[in-house]
């Protein structure tokens, strides 16, 4: 399964995430278990005001953002919102991290906010999410939980959590979505020599081993350098082997494009990866948690789901156009049945077209020649078939019956999933606003003036 296209953003907030499956055996030296499967899906968080540092204060500053203050109030509405959202359990050693977390995302969703009101002057749109919509949001988060608005709004209620912190959280993560889509999405062009080249490269990998893989990735540049971000992934392992829910986590702690899918990065095979994770996950067994991996912008945790041994057969999807044509056929007829298959040949324009394209010619046919193994066609059919992506249309091809033009319609390994164009194009797509999106938040804290307290 290729992940689809999301931003580093993480929207939905779920308070039933399921914990980690167990550790298969003892871990390698490099790497540690997983939660025990025994773990809790969602073990009820303690509530925050049993901890002094949560307890009610009088509100004061704890940064400025631009002139725009962020109170000890809001930041300790949004510890509790994130220990109610990510399962993990607060205690002293980890209630900073918590805190920086916390005080990061708001001085981030409040440059966001400031930038979306600029943005919403000069150019009069209307960019920020409005409070029906951010209704919207919630109820279909409640219905994910499978409850009702009201009781989902309780359940953080009861936790001292009060429904204007979830409803600017909601509110700056569907406006800067909105923002980033709509001014770069629509412009973004992903080639199809870049999808051929995805194909290519996937259908090589398919005869390696392939890792099913959910990620977590703390951006270096947000958290203050290496240093900061290795120790906070850190923590965050420490707490999933406890019984934190990987998917809440990623939600809330991740800067991957997976983040709002749970850190869900699907099938994956080396070469997806940076190097460092390709070399941690041939250690780890399926059930198994890495320990935090630093590379060149971050750190990465991975949970390696499952693991499968890749195929070294070929299966392709073919059709064709076909001039029947004996093997006695003289020069003149083969080369007349030849001038006529290329004129029908640059008429087609995928495989969904092919045979309506081929039934306006007389005296062609068109056929779908299914899913097989490579080494299983015939000879001159096989040659071309490894050669071609899926898409590309043979040259003319002499056999003992006939001419024909054969159309690659899908490629993939033997027991793997198929190599999809439109997956592949939005995956990329996702990737590409991704990129765009931390690159856009960099710039907005590098030219801000941001005090914290």
């Amino acid at each position: 399964m290729i992940a689809t296209a999301m931003l580093a953003v993480a929207l939905p907030i779920s308070l039933q995430a399921q914990p980690l499956r167990g550790a298969v055996g003892a871990p390698p030296p490099a790497t540690m278990p997983a939660p025990s499967a025994a773990a809790p899906a969602s073990a009820p968080a303690p509530t925050p005001a049993a901890y002094t540092p949560m307890r009610p204060m009088s509100e004061s500053v704890a940064a400025i953002v631009n002139d725009e203050i962020i109170s000890t109030y809001d930041l300790a509405q949004r510890m509790r919102l994130l220990i109610a959202t990510t399962g993990v359990q607060p205690t002293q050693d980890n209630l900073q991290e918590f805190q920086q977390q916390a005080l990061l995302s708001l001085v981030d969703e409040s440059l966001q906010i400031q930038e979306l009101k600029r943005v919403q002057k000069d150019q009069k749109v209307s960019i920020i999410a409005t409070d029906d919509e951010v209704q919207d949001e919630l109820s279909s988060m409640a219905q994910q939980n499978n409850m009702k608005p009201d009781n989902f709004i309780a359940v953080l209620k009861s936790q001292g959590i009060s429904s204007q912190t979830l409803y600017d959280q909601i509110r700056a993560q569907m406006s800067w979505q909105r923002w980033i889509r709509g001014r770069y999405g629509t412009r973004l062009r992903i080639g199809e020599d870049q999808i051929k080249a995805t194909q290519a490269r996937l259908i090589a990998a398919a005869s390696k081993p392939q890792y099913e893989v959910s990620e977590v990735f703390i951006d270096a540049g947000r958290t203050g350098g290496m240093d900061a971000a290795v120790k906070g992934a850190a923590q965050l392992v420490a707490q999933l082997q406890q019984g934190a829910p990987f998917a809440a986590v990623a939600r809330q702690f991740s800067g991957a494009s997976t983040a709002a899918s749970g850190g869900d990065a699907g099938w994956i095979s080396q070469g997806e990866m940076p190097p460092e994770v390709d070399t941690a996950l041939e250690q780890l067994r399926p059930g198994q948690l890495s320990q935090p991996i630093p590379v060149k912008d971050g750190v990465y945790i991975v949970y390696l789901r499952d693991k499968r041994a890749g195929s070294g057969q070929t299966l392709v999807s073919l059709k064709q156009a076909a001039i029947a044509l004996p093997a006695e056929a003289t020069a003149a007829d083969v080369a007349a049945a030849k001038t006529k298959l290329e004129g029908v040949r640059a008429q087609i324009k995928d495989c969904a077209t092919l045979e309506a394209t081929v039934g306006k010619t007389p005296g062609v046919v068109a056929g779908d020649l299914g899913e097989a193994e490579i080494g299983d066609l015939l000879p001159e059919f096989a040659t071309a078939a490894k050669a071609l992506q899926p898409g590309q249309l043979s040259q003319p091809i002499r056999t003992k019956v006939g001419l024909h033009v054969l159309a690659v319609c899908g490629k993939r390994a033997a027991g793997a999933a198929q190599v999809d164009h439109d997956q592949i194009e939005s995956r990329l797509t996702g990737q590409q606003l991704s990129m765009i999106s931390r690159r856009y938040m960099r710039d907005l804290r590098n030219s801000a003036t941001i005090e914290t307290r």
